[in-house]
């Protein structure tokens, strides 16, 4: 296995006559599955609610599908559930695939009380999976339907930056309309996993197989950028790096002891691409080509048990031109874009907030079309329906806001109309 790290400026030309310029920096960064590569064991906990709410059909289709995952894993994968309502409880503590009949005994025997407790269910969910996390690709799938009213909010994310300190993927799942998705979100960010947006219980299949297949494709784990700049060369003071592929996430950015800026990056998936832009500034720089920043990736092979392994330093180049034109990069380009939708339909949500339905239609029809102009039709759709919505006087549903967000993060792909 191999990491693929390719930087690009989205333009390479800079005009020597200019004191200062703005450039934003793309980094495309995957692994490269070989042919001799044996897979990674995959070490699975789900955190799932069994509240009150969730009786019925909710509860069904969710046990349904965590039966199946179960029927997916191989003998050496480890898999762990922790449920919760007011309380939690380990249901199957952290074990090797080997009686899988057993295993879903006892998530057919889960039934529905109580109330909604995500933190609780979220610490033990995140002591299980630290269990089998050596040697193997570690992920969590957190599903709830309901408010943390029984829970705190600010411990969740204490839990979920544990978690990535841990080396642990965090997804998590928001099944029908009354959850609080900011705080599915920042668990989600920052355990570095997705956020799931689950409008009916018959999508939950779906939903499952989905990320599976995910975490089936991971290869790589403990990742980090690293990344050094020349000298007149800086990064911007705010939000200055993001992912924007295959979700939108603003990343935070940490020092190493050499020097260095390190972003972490966690599980790299075969051949999938990770997308991540840096928002540099440089002062006047001599004509020619110069090089203005070397990258990096520092990463894990669990595969073969070794750790703390490094990409080739890549050193990225600027052509400081007398007669500037612009030399503009198409992928990099399309990268602005979707951190622009994101950060466009963030706005518009603060503003509703805050009381400025107009405001927010206005920044939710810029976000729409930022959208079509990346190709993101669905995604266009959903935020000029909002925007209309609330142009006409309409309130936004909790599941038009869910729809809103999500498509903010993401391009959705073959996503069934709801």
């Amino acid at each position: 296995m191999r990491v693929s790290l390719q930087p690009a400026l989205n333009d390479s030309h800079l005009d020597a006559n200019q004191l200062n310029s703005q450039r934003q920096l793309g980094i495309s960064i995957s692994a490269i599955a070989e042919t001799q590569d044996r897979n990674v064991p995959l070490n699975l906990c789900l955190i799932l609610d069994h509240s009150g709410s969730m009786n019925g059909r909710p509860l069904e289709t969710v046990k349904n599908a965590a039966n199946r995952l179960v029927d997916r894993l191989n003998p050496g994968d480890r898999l762990s559930i922790v449920v919760f309502n007011h309380r939690a409880k380990v249901l199957i503590p952290s074990q090797a695939i080997e009686e899988p009949e057993k295993i879903k005994q006892q998530i057919n025997r889960l039934a529905a009380d109580g109330g909604t407790s995500i933190d609780e269910g979220l610490r033990l969910g995140i002591e299980e999976l630290a269990k089998g996390k050596k040697d193997s690709v570690s992920q969590a799938f957190l599903l709830t339907d309901g408010e943390n009213e029984h829970g705190d909010n600010n411990r969740c994310l204490k839990f979920a930056q544990l978690a990535a300190s841990y080396n642990l993927t965090l997804n998590t799942l928001g099944f029908g309309d009354n959850w609080n998705q900011d705080i599915l979100e920042k668990i989600a960010d920052a355990g570095l996993g997705t956020l799931s947006y689950i409008q009916k219980p018959d999508r939950v299949l779906d939903e499952f197989s989905r990320l599976f297949s995910r975490v089936q494709a991971v290869a790589l784990t403990n990742a980090y950028l690293l990344f050094s700049l020349m000298p007149n060369v800086r990064l911007a003071e705010l939000k200055p790096v993001a992912q924007v592929s295959p979700d939108t996430i603003e990343l935070p950015l940490q020092q190493e002891s050499d020097g260095r800026f390190s972003v972490r990056l966690g599980d790299l998936m075969k051949d999938a691409e990770r997308m991540i832009l840096a928002n540099i500034y440089l002062g006047q720089l001599p004509a020619g080509k110069q090089a203005i920043a070397n990258v990096q990736v520092r990463y894990d092979d669990p595969a073969t048990n070794e750790t703390s392994l490094f990409t080739p330093n890549i050193p990225v180049y600027a052509n400081i031109v007398g007669d500037y034109q612009p030399n503009p990069n198409p992928q990099v380009q399309q990268s602005i874009l979707a951190l622009a939708k994101y950060r466009q339909t963030q706005l518009a949500e603060t503003k509703l907030q805050q009381g400025d339905r107009t405001g927010a239609a206005t920044m939710l029809q810029t976000a729409a079309k930022t959208a079509l102009q990346m190709g993101d039709t669905s995604a266009a759709t959903v935020l000029q329906t909002s925007a209309t919505q609330l142009q006409s006087g309409q309130d936004l549903s909790e599941s038009d806001r869910k729809k809103t967000r999500i498509v903010s993060k993401t391009v959705l792909q073959d996503t069934p109309p709801q």
